[in-house]
């Protein structure tokens, strides 16, 4: 067991979800900032998005690098002395891509930040030679990435010490798929299902759902999980162990594709001609249980679930999730609503990819606002009655995204699935986490035995 690690499901404990992105100087002042406040309001557990480096859509879903983290979290005034060496333990945590990844930023920049199969073909296909020339030439670069990613390292590794000593998890997030054009696609073309000159043969996604009527579209190239197999999945483990290095909780997103993922045709206009591939994702369960004997997962088991979904999350006993938001349409077996949350679940009144429990609301047909208001017995207003019922569930974690506590509206949303634009861009207003909001926030805590 890693002895850094610290059980989350161990007792009924609440959560806040806040990406640090919505945070200034998150891994510094502002991370600490935002603990303060939890541990005031009775929070134990702060869950965050995808921490990777993004593209220009700002997407956390769409990383460039799964274990290089997002420079933007720094707090530009607690870097580390920029005369002294990297720091030995950084080189050894990061050795298995941290050199690939400077080259990798470093060359994306040289080319104005053009994917890479539109680079020559000798840094495109990653001949030695050219590579080392490109090592030479970059070398200033390559050195300043390398700092700038051991700056992370360190200024997480003291807010993830902060939290413990103060009783808090953090609790994160591992992106399915990476971006197309990413130092995992670059060099480690054989693990993907690419075209001959590095572009997605196939891309992710999934079918019409609750989200969209056309299904969405995401673009990541797929897995060649044959390939994965073959290599004894040693690039997931990799992965995992970087992300289990900073957080004592990790969502799998995406869960489902473990079972079937959804494979559409580069080119496609949208989601519905792709088709249902099978996954090996059993042996990878096994195999990641192998390697991480306490192995901290929940499975993001939103979405089109069939009965091999859930016997691979029951299989392993996984958490699930449920999201109240999606509790009342009327349908009896329908999982969210609130008296059929499970004890060994993640409950959430909604996620980073639902509206905020106010919007959502607001935008209620007649019919539905009644079911709400009926079952709740709407003696508050949206959202503190949704609040209430997720804390008062059986669930032993409860998590509330900040912009609920918060009572803000769909101006708010952090994310649209299925839209490109406007999305991951919004911010924690400055004062906005009170001691008022605390002390109320303490007291439903107390009073739900979460505190």
């Amino acid at each position: 067991m890693n002895r850094d690690r610290l059980p989350v499901f161990d007792r009924r404990r609440a959560g806040v979800l806040l990406p640090m992105s919505a945070l200034e100087a998150a891994l510094g002042r502002g991370g600490r900032a935002c603990i303060d406040w939890l541990v005031a309001a009775g929070f134990s557990v702060w869950q965050i998005l995808p921490a990777g480096p993004v593209g220009a859509d700002f997407s956390p879903y769409w990383v460039r690098s799964d274990c290089a983290g997002n420079p933007a979290f720094l707090d530009p005034a607690e870097l580390p002395d920029p005369h002294a060496p990297i720091g030995a333990d950084f080189l050894a945590a990061s050795s298995a891509w941290l050199e690939d990844y400077a080259l990798f930023e470093a060359l994306t920049r040289t080319h104005g930040g053009t994917a890479f199969w539109r680079w020559p073909v000798p840094l495109r296909d990653r001949e030695p030679r050219a590579l080392e020339q490109a090592r030479r030439a970059l070398g200033a670069e390559v050195e300043r990435i390398e700092r700038e990613q051991y700056a992370f390292w360190v200024q997480w590794q003291r807010l993830r010490d902060y939290a413990h000593e103060r009783g808090v998890r953090l609790f994160g997030d591992l992106p399915f798929y990476v971006g197309p054009s990413s130092v995992e696609t670059w060099a480690h073309r054989e693990l993907f299902q690419l075209a001959p000159g590095g572009e997605p043969a196939k891309v992710g996604g999934v079918p019409p759902d609750y989200f969209s009527e056309l299904g969405q579209l995401w673009g990541n190239p797929v897995y060649d999980w044959q390939a994965l197999q073959r290599t004894d999945f040693s690039w997931w483990l990799t992965r995992v162990r970087v992300q289990l290095q900073r957080l004592d909780l990790l969502r799998v997103d995406h869960f489902r594709a473990l079972a079937a993922y959804w494979a559409v045709p580069a080119g496609a206009p949208d989601a519905r001609g792709g088709a249902w591939l099978t996954t090996p994702g059993a042996e990878l369960l096994q195999r990641l249980r192998t390697e991480f004997r306490d192995l901290p997962l929940v499975a993001e088991d939103l979405g089109v679930i069939t009965d091999d979904v859930l016997a691979l999350k029951h299989g392993f006993a996984l958490p699930g999730m449920k999201v109240l938001q999606f509790g009342f349409d009327g349908d009896p077996g329908n999982p969210h609503v609130p008296y059929r949350v499970e004890r060994d679940c993640v409950a959430y009144t909604g996620t980073h990819d639902n509206d905020t429990t106010l919007g959502w609301y607001s935008s209620l047909d007649p019919v539905t606002r009644g079911r709400v208001d009926y079952y709740l017995g709407a003696n508050e207003p949206m959202p503190a009655a949704l609040i209430r019922a997720v804390l008062a569930s059986v669930a032993q974690l409860a998590v509330i995204p900040v912009q609920d506590l918060l009572g803000l509206g769909t101006e708010a949303r952090f994310n649209t699935p299925g839209t490109s634009s406007g999305n991951w861009v919004w911010r924690l207003p400055q004062h906005s986490l009170s001691d008022e909001l605390a002390q109320h926030c303490a007291q439903l805590n107390r009073t739900y035995g979460r505190s």
